[in-house]
Protein backbone atom coordinates (compact mmCIF):
# COMPACT_ATOMS: atom_id res chain seq x y z
CA UNK A 1 0.00 0.00 0.00
CA UNK A 2 2.75 2.66 1.15
CA UNK A 3 4.41 1.61 -2.39
CA UNK A 4 1.46 2.26 -4.68
CA UNK A 5 0.49 5.53 -2.73
CA UNK A 6 4.22 7.19 -3.22
CA UNK A 7 3.70 6.22 -7.15
CA UNK A 8 0.29 7.82 -7.18
CA UNK A 9 2.02 10.84 -5.64
CA UNK A 10 5.04 10.42 -8.10
CA UNK A 11 2.54 10.25 -10.88
CA UNK A 12 0.49 13.03 -10.17
CA UNK A 13 3.59 15.37 -10.22
CA UNK A 14 5.25 13.61 -13.51
CA UNK A 15 1.48 14.27 -14.93
CA UNK A 16 1.92 17.90 -13.46
CA UNK A 17 -1.22 17.98 -11.32
CA UNK A 18 0.33 19.19 -8.19
CA UNK A 19 0.25 22.85 -6.36
CA UNK A 20 3.41 22.78 -4.37
CA UNK A 21 2.46 20.89 -1.30
CA UNK A 22 -1.29 21.76 -0.95
CA UNK A 23 -3.21 18.96 -2.19
CA UNK A 24 -3.24 15.22 -0.94
CA UNK A 25 -3.77 11.44 -1.58
CA UNK A 26 -5.07 9.14 1.21
CA UNK A 27 -4.44 5.27 1.17
CA UNK A 28 -6.65 3.27 3.92
CA UNK A 29 -4.64 0.91 5.78
CA UNK A 30 -5.15 -2.52 5.23
CA UNK A 31 -6.90 -4.51 9.00
CA UNK A 32 -9.89 -3.23 11.33
CA UNK A 33 -8.84 0.28 12.54
CA UNK A 34 -9.43 2.11 10.40
CA UNK A 35 -5.71 4.00 10.00
CA UNK A 36 -5.00 5.45 6.45
CA UNK A 37 -1.46 6.62 5.30
CA UNK A 38 -1.00 10.56 4.12
CA UNK A 39 1.64 12.88 2.98
CA UNK A 40 4.30 14.40 5.38
CA UNK A 41 3.04 18.28 4.43
CA UNK A 42 5.80 20.40 3.33
CA UNK A 43 7.33 17.75 1.37
CA UNK A 44 7.10 18.11 -2.71
CA UNK A 45 5.13 14.99 -4.53
CA UNK A 46 8.15 14.05 -6.03
CA UNK A 47 10.31 13.77 -3.27
CA UNK A 48 7.84 11.12 -1.34
CA UNK A 49 8.69 7.51 -0.65
CA UNK A 50 6.78 4.39 0.16
CA UNK A 51 8.54 5.01 3.93
CA UNK A 52 7.78 8.94 4.39
CA UNK A 53 4.49 8.44 4.52
CA UNK A 54 2.66 9.29 7.74
CA UNK A 55 -0.06 6.90 8.88
CA UNK A 56 -2.86 8.60 11.24
CA UNK A 57 -5.63 7.51 12.75
CA UNK A 58 -9.37 9.21 12.79
CA UNK A 59 -8.24 11.66 15.23
CA UNK A 60 -4.92 12.62 13.23
CA UNK A 61 -2.57 11.35 15.74
CA UNK A 62 0.52 10.39 13.94
CA UNK A 63 1.40 6.70 14.27
CA UNK A 64 4.38 6.55 12.58
CA UNK A 65 7.92 8.74 13.40
CA UNK A 66 7.70 12.24 11.09
CA UNK A 67 9.42 15.15 11.41
CA UNK A 68 6.56 16.42 9.39
CA UNK A 69 2.67 17.50 10.26
CA UNK A 70 0.11 16.21 8.16
CA UNK A 71 -1.93 18.62 6.12
CA UNK A 72 -5.23 20.00 8.12
CA UNK A 73 -7.25 20.19 5.11
CA UNK A 74 -6.45 17.02 4.06
CA UNK A 75 -7.18 15.22 6.95
CA UNK A 76 -10.80 16.83 7.15
CA UNK A 77 -11.74 15.93 3.97
CA UNK A 78 -9.95 12.28 4.03
CA UNK A 79 -11.13 11.29 7.11
CA UNK A 80 -14.54 11.95 6.55
CA UNK A 81 -14.72 10.18 3.89
CA UNK A 82 -12.65 7.02 4.73
CA UNK A 83 -15.21 6.73 7.46
CA UNK A 84 -18.32 7.15 5.44
CA UNK A 85 -17.07 5.06 2.94
CA UNK A 86 -15.80 1.73 3.32
CA UNK A 87 -15.41 0.76 -0.01
CA UNK A 88 -12.79 3.25 -0.80
CA UNK A 89 -9.23 2.68 -0.82
CA UNK A 90 -8.00 5.55 -1.61
CA UNK A 91 -8.79 9.63 -1.68
CA UNK A 92 -6.94 12.02 -4.94
CA UNK A 93 -8.01 15.68 -3.91
CA UNK A 94 -6.07 18.17 -6.96
CA UNK A 95 -5.78 21.77 -7.48
CA UNK A 96 -5.25 22.00 -11.25
CA UNK A 97 -5.97 24.95 -12.77
CA UNK A 98 -8.25 23.25 -15.56
CA UNK A 99 -10.11 21.44 -12.60
CA UNK A 100 -10.40 24.46 -10.89
CA UNK A 101 -11.66 26.60 -14.17
CA UNK A 102 -14.32 23.92 -14.19
CA UNK A 103 -15.44 23.54 -10.58
CA UNK A 104 -16.19 27.56 -11.13
CA UNK A 105 -18.89 26.85 -13.76
CA UNK A 106 -22.10 27.57 -13.42
CA UNK A 107 -23.38 24.17 -15.27
CA UNK A 108 -19.75 21.99 -14.11
CA UNK A 109 -18.71 19.18 -16.53
CA UNK A 110 -20.44 19.35 -19.53
CA UNK A 111 -21.24 15.88 -21.50
CA UNK A 112 -18.96 17.29 -24.45
CA UNK A 113 -16.26 14.52 -24.75
CA UNK A 114 -16.14 10.49 -24.22
CA UNK A 115 -13.89 11.37 -20.79
CA UNK A 116 -16.69 13.36 -19.35
CA UNK A 117 -19.04 10.67 -20.46
CA UNK A 118 -16.96 8.60 -18.10
CA UNK A 119 -17.19 11.12 -15.40
CA UNK A 120 -20.73 12.38 -15.60
CA UNK A 121 -21.66 8.53 -14.95
CA UNK A 122 -20.39 8.80 -11.15
CA UNK A 123 -20.14 12.57 -10.42
CA UNK A 124 -21.40 14.75 -7.37
CA UNK A 125 -20.89 18.77 -6.49
CA UNK A 126 -19.66 20.04 -3.04
CA UNK A 127 -20.13 23.69 -2.81
CA UNK A 128 -17.23 26.15 -1.54
CA UNK A 129 -17.24 26.56 2.06
CA UNK A 130 -13.82 27.96 2.68
CA UNK A 131 -10.51 25.83 3.31
CA UNK A 132 -11.51 22.50 4.68
CA UNK A 133 -10.43 23.31 8.64
CA UNK A 134 -13.16 23.02 10.00
CA UNK A 135 -14.95 19.37 11.27
CA UNK A 136 -18.59 20.81 10.94
CA UNK A 137 -18.11 20.67 7.09
CA UNK A 138 -17.37 16.90 7.22
CA UNK A 139 -21.11 16.05 7.67
CA UNK A 140 -21.62 17.75 4.20
CA UNK A 141 -18.72 16.74 2.52
CA UNK A 142 -20.15 13.12 3.07
CA UNK A 143 -23.96 13.78 1.87
CA UNK A 144 -22.57 15.12 -1.08
CA UNK A 145 -20.41 12.41 -2.23
CA UNK A 146 -23.08 10.02 -1.48
CA UNK A 147 -21.47 6.78 -3.37
CA UNK A 148 -20.04 8.96 -6.52
CA UNK A 149 -16.30 8.25 -7.64
CA UNK A 150 -16.24 11.70 -8.83
CA UNK A 151 -16.46 14.94 -6.56
CA UNK A 152 -16.38 18.66 -7.97
CA UNK A 153 -15.34 20.87 -4.83
CA UNK A 154 -16.68 23.99 -6.07
CA UNK A 155 -14.19 26.98 -6.56
CA UNK A 156 -11.64 24.29 -5.34
CA UNK A 157 -10.83 21.17 -7.33
CA UNK A 158 -11.18 17.57 -7.96
CA UNK A 159 -11.55 14.86 -5.69
CA UNK A 160 -11.96 10.59 -6.78
CA UNK A 161 -12.26 7.65 -4.74
CA UNK A 162 -11.70 4.33 -6.04
CA UNK A 163 -10.85 1.04 -4.56
CA UNK A 164 -7.24 0.76 -5.12
CA UNK A 165 -4.95 3.72 -5.44
CA UNK A 166 -5.02 2.29 -9.06
CA UNK A 167 -8.75 3.18 -9.57
CA UNK A 168 -8.47 6.82 -8.06
CA UNK A 169 -5.66 7.39 -10.21
CA UNK A 170 -7.09 6.31 -13.28
CA UNK A 171 -9.95 7.52 -12.78
CA UNK A 172 -8.63 11.14 -11.90
CA UNK A 173 -6.83 10.71 -15.15
CA UNK A 174 -10.52 10.94 -16.87
CA UNK A 175 -11.81 14.07 -14.26
CA UNK A 176 -8.71 16.10 -15.24
CA UNK A 177 -8.96 14.87 -18.91
CA UNK A 178 -12.26 16.41 -19.10
CA UNK A 179 -11.72 19.27 -17.85
CA UNK A 180 -8.90 20.02 -19.56
CA UNK A 181 -10.59 19.37 -23.14
CA UNK A 182 -13.89 20.97 -21.49
CA UNK A 183 -11.61 24.35 -21.17
CA UNK A 184 -10.12 23.69 -24.43
CA UNK A 185 -13.64 23.51 -26.41
CA UNK A 186 -14.66 26.17 -25.01
CA UNK A 187 -11.60 28.43 -25.94
CA UNK A 188 -12.94 28.14 -29.66
CA UNK A 189 -15.61 29.95 -29.19
CA UNK A 190 -17.96 27.54 -31.40
CA UNK A 191 -21.11 25.92 -30.40
CA UNK A 192 -20.18 22.63 -28.77
CA UNK A 193 -21.84 19.45 -29.47
CA UNK A 194 -23.16 17.09 -26.49
CA UNK A 195 -23.40 13.72 -25.93
CA UNK A 196 -26.60 11.94 -25.97
CA UNK A 197 -27.76 11.53 -22.44
CA UNK A 198 -28.48 7.79 -23.11
CA UNK A 199 -25.05 7.11 -24.39
CA UNK A 200 -23.63 8.09 -20.62
CA UNK A 201 -26.09 6.34 -18.57
CA UNK A 202 -24.72 3.10 -20.90
CA UNK A 203 -20.95 3.95 -20.18
CA UNK A 204 -20.31 2.26 -16.61
CA UNK A 205 -21.35 -0.86 -18.63
CA UNK A 206 -18.95 -0.15 -21.76
CA UNK A 207 -16.34 0.66 -18.90
CA UNK A 208 -16.65 -3.00 -17.93
CA UNK A 209 -17.22 -4.45 -21.10
CA UNK A 210 -13.71 -3.35 -22.23
CA UNK A 211 -11.86 -3.94 -18.81
CA UNK A 212 -10.93 -0.83 -17.80
CA UNK A 213 -10.00 -0.21 -14.25
CA UNK A 214 -6.87 0.14 -12.60
CA UNK A 215 -5.34 -2.44 -12.61
CA UNK A 216 -5.14 -2.66 -16.17
CA UNK A 217 -2.94 0.42 -16.47
CA UNK A 218 -0.91 0.27 -12.61
CA UNK A 219 1.59 -2.18 -13.98
CA UNK A 220 2.64 0.05 -16.97
CA UNK A 221 2.89 3.35 -14.92
CA UNK A 222 5.01 1.55 -12.38
CA UNK A 223 7.44 0.74 -14.47
CA UNK A 224 7.19 4.44 -16.32
CA UNK A 225 8.43 5.12 -12.98
CA UNK A 226 11.04 2.83 -12.39
CA UNK A 227 12.62 3.40 -15.74
CA UNK A 228 12.25 7.58 -14.55
CA UNK A 229 13.31 6.66 -10.95
CA UNK A 230 12.71 4.00 -8.60
CA UNK A 231 13.34 5.95 -5.70
CA UNK A 232 9.30 5.89 -4.31
CA UNK A 233 9.25 2.22 -3.22
CA UNK A 234 11.99 3.22 -0.61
Amino acid sequence: MRVDLAACYRLVALYGWTDLVFTHISARVPGPEHHFLINPYGMLFDEITASSLIKIDQHCNKLSDSPHPVNPAGFIIHSCIHAARHDVGCVLHTHTRAGVAVSAQKDGVLPISQQSSFVLSSLAYHDYEGIAVRPEEQPRLQADLGNATFLMLRNHGLLTVGKTVADAFLSMYAFETACQIQIAAQSGGEALVRVDPRIIEGVAHAFRVQGVEGSLIWPALLRKLDRIDPGYRH
